[in-house]
């Protein structure tokens, strides 16, 4: 595997309009396209250009490379997006547990899904799109949650509650407070 890639910190030449994070099940996909559309931007999902990029989906670049391989290939994928992205992108809900990638989110506009456990565990169910969920996704899923909610928390400088609300109002809310920014 190659040496890491650094992720560019803000103030490049092109930055997103806003950066979705959050938990999985949170929305950020759904969000970020409904968003993008909202301002008129594009929508870039890291999660989709590390499929594309691996010529697999996700789940199976875990199970047949490992999640060390996945990690690489998606610090790639949210570098890339940071450095050439002028509209919304969603990174994967693990992404900013990468020393690097946190680096490269400061001074942009990052928007946090909040989601509560109740909420995320209804929405990815016993999703085997969602690969570090497989076994005892519940569980799983407390885990991560308990791992990645202070990380998510820090950095934001937006966030905005999920649970119990339509993607399209979250999307108009997001909206909302990027334009009174």
């Amino acid at each position: 595997m190659s040496a890491p890639q650094s992720v560019p910190a803000a103030g490049s030449v092109a930055a997103p309009v806003a950066i979705l994070i959050g938990p999985p099940g949170s929305g950020k996909t759904t969000v970020g396209a409904l968003l993008a559309a909202e301002l008129g931007v594009g929508f870039t999902d890291t999660d989709a250009d590390v499929a594309a990029a691996a010529g697999k989906p996700v789940s199976d670049i875990f199970v047949e490379d490992g999640e060390p391989a996945f990690r690489e290939l998606e610090r790639a994928a949210v570098a890339q997006a940071l450095g050439g992205s002028t509209g919304v992108v969603a990174v994967g809900g693990g992404a900013v547990l990468d020393p690097l990638t946190q680096a490269g989110l400061a001074g942009h506009t990052v928007v946090y899904l909040e989601t509560g456990f109740a909420a995320a565990a209804k929405r990815v169910g016993l999703s085997h799109a969602r690969p570090l969920l497989i076994g005892n996704p519940r569980a799983t899923l407390k885990i991560l949650l308990d791992q990645r909610i202070p990380v998510y928390q820090r950095l934001a400088t937006i966030t905005v509650g999920t649970d119990g609300r339509e993607p399209a109002d979250i999307a108009a809310d997001i909206a909302a407070r990027l334009a009174g920014s």
